[in-house]
Protein backbone atom coordinates (compact mmCIF):
# COMPACT_ATOMS: atom_id res chain seq x y z
CA UNK A 1 0.00 0.00 0.00
CA UNK A 2 2.89 2.39 0.81
CA UNK A 3 4.50 1.59 -2.16
CA UNK A 4 1.31 2.75 -4.28
CA UNK A 5 0.85 5.43 -2.35
CA UNK A 6 4.22 6.78 -3.08
CA UNK A 7 4.10 5.81 -7.04
CA UNK A 8 0.71 8.02 -6.62
CA UNK A 9 2.12 10.87 -5.43
CA UNK A 10 5.52 11.34 -7.92
CA UNK A 11 3.37 10.67 -10.80
CA UNK A 12 0.96 13.95 -9.65
CA UNK A 13 4.46 15.84 -8.72
CA UNK A 14 5.32 14.86 -12.07
CA UNK A 15 4.15 17.56 -14.38
CA UNK A 16 2.22 16.30 -18.26
CA UNK A 17 4.65 16.12 -20.61
CA UNK A 18 3.48 16.27 -24.38
CA UNK A 19 5.70 13.96 -26.03
CA UNK A 20 7.80 12.78 -23.02
CA UNK A 21 10.44 15.78 -23.54
CA UNK A 22 11.04 17.17 -19.61
CA UNK A 23 11.96 20.59 -21.30
CA UNK A 24 8.29 20.60 -22.82
CA UNK A 25 6.50 22.70 -19.75
CA UNK A 26 2.71 21.54 -21.16
CA UNK A 27 1.05 23.49 -18.49
CA UNK A 28 2.49 27.33 -18.91
CA UNK A 29 2.78 26.37 -22.95
CA UNK A 30 -1.11 25.37 -22.32
CA UNK A 31 -1.62 28.78 -19.94
CA UNK A 32 0.05 30.92 -22.28
CA UNK A 33 -2.14 29.96 -25.24
CA UNK A 34 -5.34 30.34 -23.30
CA UNK A 35 -6.40 26.40 -23.03
CA UNK A 36 -6.65 23.24 -20.91
CA UNK A 37 -3.22 21.38 -20.61
CA UNK A 38 -5.06 18.21 -22.06
CA UNK A 39 -6.17 19.92 -25.16
CA UNK A 40 -2.54 21.08 -25.49
CA UNK A 41 -1.03 17.85 -24.98
CA UNK A 42 -3.37 16.04 -27.17
CA UNK A 43 -2.87 18.11 -30.06
CA UNK A 44 0.79 18.36 -29.71
CA UNK A 45 0.62 14.22 -29.70
CA UNK A 46 0.75 13.26 -33.37
CA UNK A 47 3.10 16.62 -33.84
CA UNK A 48 6.85 14.97 -34.77
CA UNK A 49 9.71 17.03 -33.05
CA UNK A 50 12.90 16.82 -34.72
CA UNK A 51 15.26 15.08 -32.39
CA UNK A 52 17.89 17.52 -32.76
CA UNK A 53 15.48 20.31 -31.57
CA UNK A 54 16.72 22.24 -34.61
CA UNK A 55 13.83 21.22 -37.29
CA UNK A 56 14.01 22.52 -40.61
CA UNK A 57 11.94 25.12 -41.89
CA UNK A 58 9.68 22.18 -43.97
CA UNK A 59 9.62 20.31 -40.52
CA UNK A 60 8.38 23.06 -38.85
CA UNK A 61 5.50 24.20 -41.33
CA UNK A 62 5.20 20.36 -41.20
CA UNK A 63 4.46 19.89 -37.38
CA UNK A 64 2.67 23.21 -37.32
CA UNK A 65 0.14 22.07 -39.79
CA UNK A 66 -0.89 19.32 -37.28
CA UNK A 67 -0.77 21.26 -34.33
CA UNK A 68 -2.28 24.98 -35.44
CA UNK A 69 -5.65 23.74 -36.09
CA UNK A 70 -6.14 21.38 -33.15
CA UNK A 71 -5.12 24.69 -30.89
CA UNK A 72 -7.63 26.72 -32.77
CA UNK A 73 -10.21 24.32 -31.88
CA UNK A 74 -9.66 24.92 -28.49
CA UNK A 75 -9.13 28.41 -28.72
CA UNK A 76 -9.76 30.33 -31.90
CA UNK A 77 -7.95 32.96 -31.05
CA UNK A 78 -4.52 31.07 -31.74
CA UNK A 79 -2.59 32.82 -34.50
CA UNK A 80 0.73 31.30 -36.01
CA UNK A 81 2.42 34.02 -34.46
CA UNK A 82 1.33 33.49 -31.11
CA UNK A 83 1.87 29.79 -31.21
CA UNK A 84 5.68 30.90 -32.47
CA UNK A 85 5.96 33.50 -29.51
CA UNK A 86 4.66 30.88 -26.74
CA UNK A 87 6.68 27.84 -28.08
CA UNK A 88 9.93 29.92 -27.97
CA UNK A 89 9.37 31.00 -24.76
CA UNK A 90 9.46 28.08 -23.43
CA UNK A 91 12.28 26.09 -26.16
CA UNK A 92 15.12 25.56 -23.89
CA UNK A 93 17.59 26.87 -27.16
CA UNK A 94 15.26 29.85 -27.65
CA UNK A 95 13.60 30.30 -31.35
CA UNK A 96 14.56 28.02 -34.13
CA UNK A 97 16.10 29.31 -37.32
CA UNK A 98 13.57 29.97 -40.60
CA UNK A 99 14.73 28.25 -43.56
Amino acid sequence: MKKTLVMLMICLATPALADQDPNRPTGKIARDLGIPEAAFIRCFKPVRPEPGKNPSGAKQRQNKAILLPCLQKANPSITNRKLDQVMDRYRPEGAFRKD
